[in-house]
């Protein structure tokens, strides 16, 4: 490399090469540089690491560098960073392994070509060294980004799974991850290595800024690891391997928190795992998973519809339908009718029918049948009808409205149940009011599944979908009241998205100020649902700066009871009172069902592009 800028000091400067004007000469000197790098023990060596990750990050397709030995330069130096612990320790050395690991990664993260360019330049076992924990856990958080992207490939696949322990050590990772960096990193903040501070916040934050990116790295690190065991899953010869109870058992569990929300996570490998039959029969046997699936697939977020799937699949299969409480299914899911003929016809090609079915399920199977033949029959109603039967809901509704606000709350519930029977099918809007109201009244009864369903059912018939921002803040009680945290945080979230939006002088925020009851509740869930909630309980609290962990309970006084945040001028809880638009049944059809059956590339396809790419 001879061509060096006469200001500077450094001979064969990587950064002066790439100013070179001569292409030829330019690509002979960066050919050069890849060669000789991993040799020199020279001071300064992290400065062009670093900036060849800063070019990877940005042009992660070009293929120049690739071409020129970037790869086997990165493996070079993985290598020596594990063997030569002297020159680990020596300047800024220690950055290396996890610089060269990351870009790795990023070359091989939307490129076949280049994954393959990387296995034949012989990455997978250095990154597989640093997978086992051979350095720390920051550049275990590379190697598994690394590994996971080269194992989505269809030609490069084999090759990371001929080393048969990168598996194991995935599912390791993905259940002690959180534990790993909570213990080694965020626990003792006088206690954290200072490359491991620098890369979190690339030195531009303190205590507070290390700790918050901490989760977020953490969650990334158990997310990755999931993306890359969802490669194995596809393959049912590692089944076995994936489906040991105790590693299902936490997958529901298991989600991208606040920092990393977009990854399909756990969910997503379920929704793998189920697509398989070998996988269906441990899922279905394991215990707390169906209830689990359930409390998702009734959830508001982008992954209920993952948990549908898996509900379908178990249904679908003759040998795991049996093991679906199928009440907890038909509450509040929207593909409920589907589900049930799917799982009526699985019972009676066992011999087995209604018989065996509780009075309740029979109830709620009764009332589906009943809403689609009521649909059909509405078709041929003249309108003059529908009026007649939109006028007398509007009275019943009204009385059950003056009974909630004497306190008769279960003739309240009973007037909005008499409502519903009348109200038109097609009156949307009327019947999202019906549902959100008895959703109220079931609070109040101490009814929280009740509630759910209720709520969740006004929430599918909204439009646009799950917006209705009262029924999302009575779900969220009723979440809380059963204790689950993450449920009731993110309903609670989009309530305040929804109320930041809303034309409804009860619900618009003043001043952007999010009201105080949902406030409270907020904080509470994200106590509850802390990605190191676990790890800190067993590790004995928190030592250090830690406010986003503060793990202390909340006063269950601090926040209203499930009726206090409708409460009107005169402080009884109010009900939805809004008018149905006549033209919503005129000439709407049936809202059409938008689940289709994934294949296996789609299923694919859509956890890779759901993961949070990291920029650091």
């Amino acid at each position: 490399m001879d061509k060096v800028s006469p200001d500077c000091p450094y001979p064969g400067c990587f950064f002066c090469v790439m100013k070179e004007g001569n292409p030829s000469k330019r690509r002979g000197s960066i050919l050069k540089f890849f060669r000789e790098l991993p040799s020199q023990d020279d001071d300064g060596q992290v400065l062009p690491i670093s900036g060849l990750w800063n070019t990877a990050m940005a042009h992660p397709n070009d293929p120049e560098f690739i071409e020129l030995g970037i790869f086997e330069c990165m493996v070079a130096l993985i290598w020596k960073g594990l063997k030569n612990r002297r020159w680990l320790s020596h300047d800024q050395n220690i950055y290396i392994p996890y610089y060269a690991a990351h870009i790795i990664g990023s070359y091989t993260m939307n490129m076949e070509e280049f994954a393959e360019s990387a296995i034949h330049a012989g990455v997978i076992p250095p990154l597989v060294e640093l997978l086992r924990g051979r350095l720390t856990w920051v550049e275990q958080r590379v190697a598994v980004r690394a590994l996971g992207h080269l194992a989505t490939y269809t030609n490069s696949f084999p090759a990371v799974a001929s080393h048969g322990e990168i598996l194991e050590l995935s599912i390791q990772l993905a259940m002690s991850s959180l534990e790993i960096v909570y213990s080694h990193f965020y626990q003792f903040a006088d206690r954290r290595l200072s490359y491991h501070c620098d890369l979190l916040t690339r030195g531009m934050g303190g205590v507070e800024m290390e700790s918050r990116k901490a989760e977020e790295w953490a969650s990334q690190l158990q997310c990755w690891s999931l993306q890359l065991i969802n490669c194995f899953a596809f393959k049912p010869e590692f089944l076995p391997t994936i489906c040991k109870p105790e590693f299902l058992v936490k997958l529901p569990g298991m989600w991208g928190g606040l920092v990393n929300e977009n990854s399909p996570a756990g969910i997503g490998l379920l929704r793998t795992i189920c697509h398989h039959k070998l996988g269906r029969g441990p899922v279905a046997g394991c215990p707390g998973i169906i209830e689990a699936l359930c409390n998702i697939a009734r959830s508001s977020d982008d992954w209920q519809y993952m948990a549908i799937d898996c509900l379908l699949w178990l249904i679908q299969d003759p040998s795991t339908c049996h093991k679906i409480e199928l009440v907890e299914f038909l509450k509040g899911s929207r593909f409920n009718l589907m589900g049930y003929k799917m799982h009526m016809e699985c019972l009676q090609s066992q011999g087995t029918g209604r018989s065996n079915i509780s009075n309740r399920v029979k109830e709620l199977i009764e009332e589906l049948l009943n809403s689609k033949q009521r649909l059909k029959w509405e078709k041929n109603m003249p309108k003059e009808d529908l009026h007649i039967k939109q006028a007398a809901a509007l009275v019943v509704k009204l009385e059950g409205n003056s009974l909630f606000s004497s306190g008769n709350i279960a003739g309240a519930a009973s007037k909005y149940s008499e409502a519903l029977s009348l109200c038109p099918m097609r009156s949307k809007k009327e019947r999202v009011v019906l549902y959100s109201n008895r959703a109220q009244c079931h609070l109040l009864l101490q009814q929280p599944l009740a509630a759910i369903s209720d709520a969740t059912r006004a929430l599918c018939l909204h439009s646009p979908l799950n917006r209705h921002a009262k029924s999302l803040w009575r779900r969220a009680q009723a979440y809380d009241m059963l204790e689950l945290a993450k449920e009731s945080l993110l309903d609670a979230i989009l309530f305040i998205n929804e109320c930041s939006q809303s034309n409804d002088p009860d619900l618009s925020l003043r001043q952007n100020k999010v009201p105080d009851y949902a406030e409270r509740l907020v904080k509470k869930q994200m106590r509850a649902a802390w990605l190191f909630r676990e790890a800190a309980i067993k590790h004995g609290g928190i030592h250090g700066e830690a406010d986003a962990g503060d793990i202390q309970e909340s006063d269950g006084s601090e926040w209203e009871t499930a009726s206090e945040s409708d409460t009107g001028n005169d402080g009884r809880a109010e009900m939805d009172d809004d008018d149905d638009d006549d033209s919503e049944w005129k000439n709407e059809d049936e809202r059409k069902d938008k689940y289709d059956k994934a294949t296996l590339k789609d299923l694919k396809h859509g956890y890779k592009v759901h993961l949070a790419e990291d920029q650091s």
